[in-house]
């Protein structure tokens, strides 16, 4: 499996091997997964998370599930669907679940586990090429922006986590920062801590600090008033599912962010691959599934206690009433531009059409 950081591998018995990324920043654990309802299991749970790594793990949860089912094929079948099914906004699962069903009906039966291995493995080395390209595009746009303003230097604001832990290798929204670094750049980033889950504060602030990147975490509502105070040069975040039309649905709060940058005419991007388009939709408002988890997961949070033991804490009374939308929808006329592996277009039908006419 190519690519420099990872969030998942294959040990030696070709188990999946992932990155716990619930323990994360306070440890670094890692979770073998053995059967196909284990790896539904860490999708739906977070254990992994991230549009593109929901994918990758969906994928060789295929692959898992020919492994223990390859004699009987209703349930191989019943088993992949259900893994497809188990988070609804990252379009990323459903398309790299398709893929390996696929392939499977047009495998040897004899050769199928090693087949779908294979497939698996191809579709994270994919991925792994994807951020690089994804990550020289945007860090010559952010270099051509520096240079307008006779800068530097740059303040970069994200949302979530796009980073290693959550598409393979150096991720989407977090690729052209590494980039940027290569080239000898001064990059300092704003992380949205992300409320509730803080993937801001727990993920990308980790991985940023694994790689030697200025960074400062900033409570989410904090991005308005930095950008008014011309703090901020340039937003950019990833993406779990996009329309045809460029409306993007990403973590909650997005949208707010987008919002805050128009007033602000400064720019906002999203980073994505090709598998995170959904061309079959128009009406994102209307037709994009949004995930609405747990109450739990506001009403409490984890954290270290005095003693230096990580704990869960809750902040509210059981009988408060808590309501926990996992993304929100950004509409494209507040995008500045998508920024894909095959290069920058504008987030409107004709430019996405004409870059990827071939995917339609």
């Amino acid at each position: 499996m190519n690519g420099r950081y990872k969030a998942l591998w294959l040990d030696k018995e070709g188990n999946l091997v992932v990155l716990d990324q619930r323990a994360l920043p306070f440890e670094k654990k890692s979770l073998a997964i053995k059967s196909a309802k284990e790896c539904e299991d860490a999708i739906k749970n977070m254990t992994v998370r991230g549009a593109g790594v929901i994918g990758n793990c969906g994928a060789f949860g295929v692959y898992l599930a020919a492994r223990e089912f390859k004699d009987d094929m209703t349930k191989f079948y019943q088993s992949a669907k259900s893994i497809q099914n188990a988070r609804p906004t990252a379009v990323n699962l459903e398309w790299a679940v398709k893929r390996m069903l696929k392939k499977a009906k047009s495998a040897n039966k004899n050769d199928l586990v090693s087949t779908l291995k294979e497939e698996a493995l191809l579709i994270c080395d994919e991925d792994a090429k994807n951020t690089q390209n994804i990550a020289k595009s945007a860090a010559d746009l952010f270099e051509e922006i520096m240079k307008k303003k006779g800068k530097n230097d740059i303040n970069i604001l994200t949302h979530c986590n796009a980073g290693w832990l959550a598409i393979v290798d150096e991720g989407t929204a977090l690729a052209p920062i590494y980039e940027l670094k290569r080239r000898g750049v001064e990059v300092h980033v704003f992380v949205d801590e992300t409320r509730p889950r803080n993937q801001g504060a727990n993920l990308t602030a980790w991985e940023l600090s694994q790689s030697g990147i200025n960074y400062t975490i900033i409570p989410d509502n904090t991005g308005g008033y930095l950008m008014r105070q011309k703090m901020v040069d340039v937003c950019i975040t990833g993406a779990d599912r996009v329309s045809i039309n460029g409306d993007v649905a990403n973590k909650i709060g997005t949208y707010l962010k987008a919002l805050a940058a128009k007033d602000n005419d400064i720019p906002f991007f999203v980073a994505l691959a090709s598998s995170t388009f959904d061309f079959d939709i128009v009406d994102a408002i209307k037709d994009m599934p949004i995930e609405i988890r747990d109450e739990d997961e506001i009403k409490s949070v984890k954290g270290l206690n005095e003693n230096g033991d990580i704990v869960k804490v809750q902040i509210m009374p059981d009988n408060f009433s808590a309501l926990n939308y996992g993304f929100d929808i950004t509409p494209s006329r507040l995008i500045t531009a998508l920024i894909t592996e095959r290069g920058v277009c504008k987030a409107d039908i004709k430019e996405i059409k004409n870059l990827y006419g071939d995917l339609l």
